[in-house]
């Protein structure tokens, strides 16, 4: 009878493993820091640090990986962000919760200095769809990003 209980307990255990295995992360979230992958060579170029501030999601610059790249300035960028390094510069700016994902924000491309409307949204707890665009959703470009480890 022991051996029974025993092994009922332990079918248990494991039954209850796999199902908690199969659930997302709970956890999961878009803060953190993130590898970003350009578009045309498919290589990283990028860290963006990802944070919380009054309730808004922000996102900068924090590395820079082409070492001929590490001193660029925003000079196509407009207003307070002109002429700015790119290197700390906050180029997701006040994004909202929206469901699962993030929105009604916006989203600074350094290397042309345009300001484009941003989503954000975890496909997996690694790796998260950035979505720049004008004006409509379906007019515009995603990337993946991929969380640094």
């Amino acid at each position: 009878m022991k051996k029974i209980c025993v092994s009922l307990f332990v079918l248990a255990l494991s039954a209850l493993g796999s199902v908690q295995a199969n659930q997302p992360e709970a956890t999961a979230t878009v803060t953190g820091q993130w590898t970003t992958i350009d578009d045309e060579t498919g290589q990283p170029k990028s860290v963006v640090e990802i944070y919380q501030e009054n309730g808004k999601l922000y996102g900068k610059v924090v590395e820079i990986f082409d070492p001929a790249k590490k001193a660029a300035l925003c000079t196509e960028c407009k207003g307070a962000d002109k002429d700015l390094p790119v290197l700390g510069l906050v180029i997701i700016k006040g994004l909202s919760k929206d469901g699962d994902g993030y929105s009604d924000g916006d989203i600074l491309d350094p290397k042309n200095g345009k300001l484009y409307s941003c989503t954000l949204s975890l496909e997996n707890p690694d790796q998260l769809d950035v979505r720049g665009y004008l004006g409509f959703a379906l007019l515009g470009r995603s990337q993946t990003w991929h969380r640094l480890k």
